[in-house]
């Protein structure tokens, strides 16, 4: 018999201000601390356990938005996850990073994740499929705000897998970018009923067998554009 738990409340995120209905998700806690300094009105911290720091500010739109960091992986996401959709959040954007797997990619690029392969384990016990799609009018939104070219993005556990074809056999599933949360994400989301999309930032660019990485006053710069696109995708939500 499966077990039943009644939840009367998060277990391991401790609000400290109101949640917003509209949530972008970095992974990063301090790029949801920056994030939240250089684009919220006023923002109040959200939640410090488990240091997924979270704030809860006004956005340009004059509407309230969380920050809410997640974390490095699937399984780490998909508690904040579940437990800020049981709090009120409905709509949800993953705003991240990623590594470029084929050529043709410049680091600080935005691109916008028009499906996810599912590479992860967390993402298959939730999803138990290959592929998840986004919400299709949030996607339009972030195109439409600066999010770049349409991707698919490949969700994974390792960030340094010691598989010498690592990055060919994701590019043969058809990736074109890699991370380790959006599959988490969108599988939580459409199994809970609300929205959710997925906005990143090309931080490494992988093609070739040699990792170039972003200089850091490059990724802070870019970070900001990212928040901004992301911001912008949830004016009319």
């Amino acid at each position: 018999m499966p077990l039943r738990l009644e939840r009367t409340g998060p277990i391991h995120l401790r609000p400290s201000a109101p949640l917003a209905e509209r949530v972008l998700l970095p992974g990063d806690p301090q790029r949801a601390l920056a994030m939240a300094q250089a684009l919220l009105e006023s923002p109040q911290m959200f939640n410090t356990r488990r240091g997924l720091w979270g704030y809860t500010g006004t956005g340009p739109d004059g509407r309230a938005v969380t920050i809410q960091a997640t974390g490095m992986g699937g399984p780490s996401a998909a508690i904040v996850v579940e437990e800020l959709i049981d709090l009120g959040a409905q709509i949800l954007v993953r705003a991240g990073t990623c590594g470029a797997l084929r050529e043709g990619y410049d680091l600080g690029e935005l691109v916008t994740a028009d499906r996810v392969l599912v590479g992860d384990g967390a993402g298959r016990a939730l999803a138990a499929g290959d592929r998840l799609e986004p919400d299709a009018a949030l996607t339009r939104a972030l195109k439409d705000a600066g999010g770049g070219r349409s991707v698919t993005a490949i969700s994974v556990d390792l960030f340094y897998d010691p598989r010498a074809d690592a990055g060919e056999r994701m590019r043969e599933a058809g990736a074109d970018v890699v991370e380790m949360e959006a599959a988490a994400v969108l599988a939580t989301a459409q199994r809970r009923g609300v929205r959710a999309a997925c906005l990143l930032l090309v931080s490494d660019l992988l093609a070739g067998g040699v990792r170039r990485r972003i200089a850091e006053t490059e990724l802070e710069a870019a970070e900001r554009r990212l928040g901004e696109v992301a911001l912008g995708a949830l004016r009319s939500r």
